[in-house]
């Protein structure tokens, strides 16, 4: 069965990639400053699968940095991404706070969640024991990024911050500007041309732009959209067997879902199948166990002729061409 699309991963990847501009921009009360010289190392996953067992979730993301000057004490950041805010416990995250402060003999412990949709009600705050006298207080910082004002940071130099315009508070009428700022950091900010290319897929799955977005943004920006093909094109060349980039650049930006490059006949068809299911699950929304099977299961030809199909379909069974 097909990988939905995992938020998890998605952040833990950002952060991993680019641990200072991460702390800067969800953790700033307590971020290395810019002049700093501290070095930022991730915990040992293995690690803490040894440590916590079956209770340890991988995708949390534990940083270590440590000030070469020694002028602060080495601080644990705990980073952890947050769908829906009514998941969250407070709960859970003190108890894996004490456990990696057990872990790594260190009580200087940060926990950070950042809240990807609105989190207005959201707990601030635990308090462990009676009404009189608490024992055990729990706080955290919040990045609540439905709640920044996207202008506030479509110039900004940190590129975790202009990789997440898209996820900020964002006006009607604003969605083409704010996909605009957001490809121009990445390519300001990220030289290496293969993130480029892997971050231009965070920055298209979390814009959302409807094709009719995509074709203005195309219009508004030509040199811009250019460049984009240019990294399909450029996985096409090395013979990535990806298909991500191409179909949201190509299948959105000129309307076709081409998706399918040079190499193994299984590649070809992987691809295929991979940029049609994100393209259906923009226009229609999360599939069904029974529509991902369909997907998986299908031919080149029949993923052809959906992705086809996508152009004009109003419905998901018209991609499926069902009842006809």
């Amino acid at each position: 069965m097909a990988d939905r699309i995992s938020h998890d991963q998605n952040f833990k990847n950002l952060i991993l990639d680019y641990p200072r501009d991460a702390l800067s921009f969800f953790a700033a009360p307590e971020a290395p400053a810019p002049e700093d010289s501290v070095q930022i190392t991730p915990i040992r996953q293995e690690l803490l699968q040894e440590r916590f067992g079956a209770h340890y979730r991988e995708l949390d993301v534990p940083l270590k940095v440590e000030w070469q000057d020694g002028l602060r004490e080495t601080i644990l950041f705990i980073l952890e991404e947050e769908t829906d805010w009514h998941r969250f416990s407070l709960h859970r995250l003190g108890s894996y706070c004490f456990e990696l402060a057990e872990l790594c003999k260190s009580d200087c412990v940060v926990p950070v969640v950042i809240f990807l949709r609105e989190a207005d009600s959201v707990p601030a705050s635990l308090t462990l024991g009676p009404k009189h006298r608490p024992y055990v207080t729990l706080d955290y910082l919040a990045c609540k990024l439905k709640a920044i004002p996207y202008e506030h940071w479509q110039h900004s130099d940190n590129l975790v911050a202009r990789l997440n315009l898209p996820n900020m508070h964002i006006p009607a009428g604003h969605e083409i500007n704010v996909y605009h700022q957001a490809i121009q950091g990445l390519k300001k900010l990220e030289p290496d041309r293969d993130k480029q290319a892997k971050y231009v897929d965070f920055i298209d799955i979390y814009a959302r732009l409807t094709d009719n977005q995509l074709q203005q943004w195309q219009q508004q920006y030509p040199e811009e959209s250019t460049t984009m093909t240019g990294f399909a094109q450029r996985y096409r060349d090395e013979g990535r067997v990806e298909g991500r980039v191409e179909g949201r650049v190509e299948g959105r930006v000129e309307g076709r879902v081409e998706g399918r490059v040079e190499g193994r006949v299984e590649g070809r068809v992987e691809g295929e199948r991979r940029v049609l299911e994100r393209q259906l699950q923009r226009r229609f929304g999360a599939l069904s166990a029974e529509d991902i099977e369909r997907l998986t299961e299908a031919s080149m030809e029949d993923l052809e002729t959906w992705a086809e199909n996508v152009l004009d379909a109003q419905t998901l069974d018209d991609v499926f061409d069902l009842g006809h």
